[in-house]
């Protein structure tokens, strides 16, 4: 089931995306998703977000500041099971348009939605990071 967030499941969340990014991100020091924890903490509760889940356990979410996609973050136990397309589909019934930025090297990701007709606009260095990215954008 896909249903809007609950404040009280902030903890949940997180802890979702503290080991999904340090999992999927390999090329990018674990300390500096450590670091920014507290700062994505305090602003993901001004995002649009949804979850996914399944008896009773979130297994995934997806965040979006407008039609700006801050993410898509399934727990490790439950990626390649359909969780991400389906919080990406319902997001997509809801927008005529959605962009999103993703690492190059997550190869994984960029080929997700690619597969999910999203096509890369431009390539950019993360300032943070100094890695590159693909800004990609998605339109009905």
């Amino acid at each position: 089931m896909i249903r809007k967030f609950e404040i009280n499941e902030l903890e949940t969340v997180m802890e979702i995306w503290l080991d999904t990014n340090i999992n999927t991100h390999d090329f990018i020091n674990t300390s500096y998703w450590k670091e920014n924890y507290n700062l994505v903490k305090e602003m993901l509760p001004d995002a649009i977000i949804f979850v996914y889940e399944d008896n009773n356990q979130i297994q995934g979410f997806i965040g979006l500041m407008g039609n700006y996609i801050a993410g898509i973050f399934i727990n490790s136990n439950s990626q390649s099971k359909g969780i991400g397309k389906a919080l990406l589909n319902y997001v997509k019934e809801y927008n005529s348009e959605l962009l999103l930025q993703v690492y190059k090297k997550n190869l994984r990701a960029v080929n997700f939605y690619l597969r999910e007709d999203f096509v890369v606009s431009k390539e950019q260095i993360d300032e943070n990071t100094n890695e590159v990215e693909l800004v990609m954008s998605w339109t009905k």
